[in-house]
Parts: structure tokens; sequence; C-alpha cells
């Protein structure tokens, strides 16, 4: 089961260990999909604040 995450910062962190990150666009949210080795972490987050994410994010971004 996914595991999804309130904090920016920490989703950020977790990054650092991730195999890559999945950006689904949609029109009034973004889902960030963080794939770690063992669990999968989801960020929900207003597109105005999503660009200043994906730039601070430690690993292969891919747009869904």
């Amino acid at each position: 089961m996914p595991t999804e995450i309130a904090n920016a910062e920490a989703f950020i962190q977790l990054s650092e260990q991730a195999a890559y990150c999945a950006v689904k666009r949609l029109p009034k949210i973004v889902k960030l999909k963080l794939r770690n080795p063992k669990q999968l972490y989801t960020l929900k987050i207003d597109p105005t604040k999503a660009e200043e994410i994906i730039k601070k994010l430690h690993c292969e971004i891919r747009e869904v």
C-alpha cells in the first residue's frame, strides 16, 4: 500500500533514497509518487507549489 506524506520537506528527504519520482498533473492538483526500494510514497500538492518541490528532488523525474 502506498503511504501518503503531508509534509513536503519529509518528501524531499525521502527522495535521496528513491529510484524515481513520477509526476501526474491533474487540473486542480499535482500528484508526486516517489518509488523507494520497499515503499511507494505519494504527495498531493497545488500546481503552483509543485514546481518548487520538483526542483528540490534528488532523483530522476518521470512525467506520467
